[in-house]
């Protein structure tokens, strides 16, 4: 099952997006608490804890002796995603969308910057990643997130490998590959993700920039689409059901897409 959000991570996330939309503007004051306390049915007690969340994550400040009010920039202190988000198919696309923008780049940079060995390594990860051909039942969708980061640590940028590393976590350990292939399609769906990272890789021997932007938005593409796939069948069943399901549950009812 789906983790449950608390009350306090309702309403603070209610209140942060009422200021990313603009209905809360910089440096307008917050309602007060027993109006926060109507509006959301909660007690003082969940209030408070959502506005000391949004107080430490920068979006709200407090002026003494009147109040909380939107930060001047609130959205400027620190970026994070919150796992809650994975739990529904479009927050999961639209960070694999963000994954793909970084990644494309950073394969670019890669194969202009790398050296020799970065590349020895690159092909050295790819090998052992695609050699493990595991039970889809057992390994994860993202399971060759190593080799990605091999790539992002050739760019010679740090923060290409900083923010992959800042990303691992949300991807890591979502679902299993069976969700998305059979075992009878396993040996099939593993040469081609590794037709797919071959060509990345060559492209970054060949120090072709433009190549390896192509090869990895090819694979990317390719992973989206696959989600995509899954996302409609989702749609189709909440519409047949009149309900709506959310991503990790409904992955447990999918055989293949």
């Amino acid at each position: 099952m789906a983790r449950r959000k608390t009350l306090t991570a309702i309403v603070a996330e209610d209140l942060s997006k009422r200021v990313f939309d603009g209905s809360l503007k910089p440096g307008e004051q917050l309602p007060t608490e027993t109006e926060l306390c109507e509006q959301f049915e909660v007690s003082r007690t969940v209030v408070r804890e959502a506005v000391a969340q949004l107080r430490s994550d920068g979006i709200l400040v407090s002026r003494q002796g009147r109040g909380m009010f939107v930060s001047k920039y609130p959205f400027s202190s620190k970026f994070e995603l919150n796992s809650d988000a994975l739990n529904t198919l479009p927050e999961t696309i639209a960070i694999l969308e963000l994954r793909l923008a970084i990644e494309v780049e950073s394969a670019g940079l890669c194969a202009e910057r790398r050296s020799d060995e970065d590349a020895r390594n690159i092909r050295r990860v790819m090998e052992e990643v695609d050699a493990r051909h595991s039970d889809p039942d057992i390994v994860e969708v993202h399971y060759d997130f190593e080799f990605h980061l091999a790539i992002a640590q050739g760019t010679q940028n740090p923060y290409f490998h900083r923010f992959l590393k800042f990303l691992e976590p949300t991807f890591a350990r979502r679902f299993q590959l069976s969700t998305l292939v059979s075992q009878d399609f396993k040996e099939q769906y593993y040469e081609e993700i590794h037709t797919e990272h071959n060509s990345i890789v060559v492209a970054i021997e060949e120090q072709d920039p433009q190549a390896a932007h192509n090869a990895m938005r090819v694979h990317l593409l390719n992973s989206l689409g696959r989600l995509r796939a899954l996302s409609r069948k989702v749609v189709a069943k909440d519409r047949m059901d009149g309900s709506e399901t959310s991503f990790m549950d409904f992955l447990k009812d999918v055989d293949t897409v």
